[in-house]
């Protein structure tokens, strides 16, 4: 089996299902106006219901994952590409990123300072950086990215997989070359932790998290998030050192995948579930719409298999249809619909926009009750409204950025 059923929801009908660039453009809107009308007189938003795991910072979240820098992000974001017109007259973006960072270091998410890009000083250093331009951003930044080298939970959440991106960015964005030696040293301890399974037989990474040893295979936790930076970086690499990179991927692919006729989904992992649970989601951190999204830069005819293989894994996703436990990025139905995005930019095929757009159009639908049912937005942007307000955004024409990940 590839999914679960129970997880997934029918697609609407048809008529429902039509591509409405009218449409999207309101929905895009009416999420910035939730955005800036439900911001607390303390500069933050809200934990909304479905994020409350515990007792929330007294400070709201702040991170790129969950918090206020991943919504301040989405806000400029979307007026930077004429998504929008301005900020709502609520937001100052970069009072709001100050705010965000001084919030975050008196009263951290997780009870601690921590490096991490999602979830830590990392990824709102970078948003503070592109929202401010300030120098001691960036030197804050390349301070957390450099001080996370060797955190042995060695996934992208927590780890150098994570913030060894910013380095990417800052790379890309300044051509100092202290931005490249430092993703290069990030490289070294990635390549050094990956290793040959024999009874898999392939090469994967294994993770030291929440105090089990597992060995991860998605892009929120495991191969495909380690293996995106360095398809990302790849031109950086040695040519050696780039071909085993390619090889490796491919092989493990291989290795891992679950096939039903020309569809391929990918499990969580090596390990065996607990009791109740799955290793077969179909979602972007465990699954392969992230599996699609995370490999989406492997060169284009290097193996006619490995482009056969992501193009299983989108027949996967269409097959299981929209995520019922959402529209979000991490694991609902608009991560998801970037797996189709990235298929319609590799290969061109226009069956994958539409397909991609028939998500967008049933993911605003869900957004629209979750609203109406909880009497607010959720405003994060890897689980909730802002997310979805930029992947209504890049269906219009195809593009396949993930936000604050692909793109900055």
């Amino acid at each position: 089996m590839l999914f679960e059923p129970a997880r997934h929801e029918t697609l609407n009908e048809p008529a429902g299902q039509a591509w409405s660039e009218e449409r999207a453009r309101e929905a895009i809107q009416a999420i910035v106006d939730g955005i800036g009308r439900d911001r607390r007189p303390e500069g933050h938003w809200p934990v909304h219901p479905l994020d409350a795991e515990g007792e929330a910072p007294r400070t709201g979240f702040k991170t790129l994952y969950l918090g206020s820098a991943g919504v301040l992000w989405a806000v400029d974001h979307l007026r930077r590409q004429g998504a929008i017109a301005d900020a709502p007259p609520e937001l100052d973006v970069t009072a709001g990123i100050e705010q965000a960072l001084s919030d975050y270091l008196a009263d951290p998410d997780t009870g601690e300072v921590v490096p991490s890009y999602f979830l830590g000083e990392a990824g709102l250093q970078l948003v503070r950086w592109r929202i401010t331009g300030a120098d001691d951003a960036a030197e804050r930044l390349f301070a957390a990215v450099q001080a996370n080298i060797q955190n042995p939970t060695n996934e992208a959440l927590w780890a150098a997989p994570g913030t060894m991106v910013a380095a990417w960015h800052l790379w890309q964005a300044t051509g100092e070359a202290r931005w490249r030696r430092l993703f290069l040293d990030n490289v070294e301890q990635v390549w050094r932790t990956w290793l040959f399974d024999e009874d898999v037989g392939c090469h994967l990474w294994t993770q030291d998290m929440y105090g089990k040893v597992v060995q991860y295979f998605g892009a929120g936790h495991g191969f495909a998030g380690n293996a995106y930076p360095l398809l990302k970086g790849s031109a950086l690499l040695d040519a050696g050192r780039r071909e085993a990179l390619f090889e490796r991927c491919l092989a493990t692919l291989r290795a891992m995948a679950v096939r039903d006729g020309d569809a391929v989904n990918w499990p969580s992992g090596t390990f065996t579930p607990r009791p109740g649970s799955t290793r077969m989601l179909m979602q972007w951190c465990h699954g392969a719409p992230g599996v699609i999204t995370a490999l989406a830069d492997f060169p284009v005819g290097w193996s006619r298999e490995f482009d056969e293989l992501l193009i299983a894994g989108g027949h996967a996703i269409w097959r299981a249809g929209p995520l019922a436990k959402g529209f979000g990025l991490c694991h609902g139905t608009a991560g998801n619909g970037y797996a189709l995005l990235k298929l319609f930019r590799r290969t061109g095929d226009p069956l994958w926009l539409e397909r991609a757009r028939a998500f967008a159009m049933h993911a605003v639908g869900q957004c629209e009750r979750m609203r109406e049912q909880h009497g607010h937005g959720r405003h994060t942007l890897w689980n909730g409204d802002p997310g979805l307000a930029v992947y209504l955004w890049h269906s219009r024409d195809g593009a396949a950025d993930m936000p604050a990940l692909d793109v900055i």
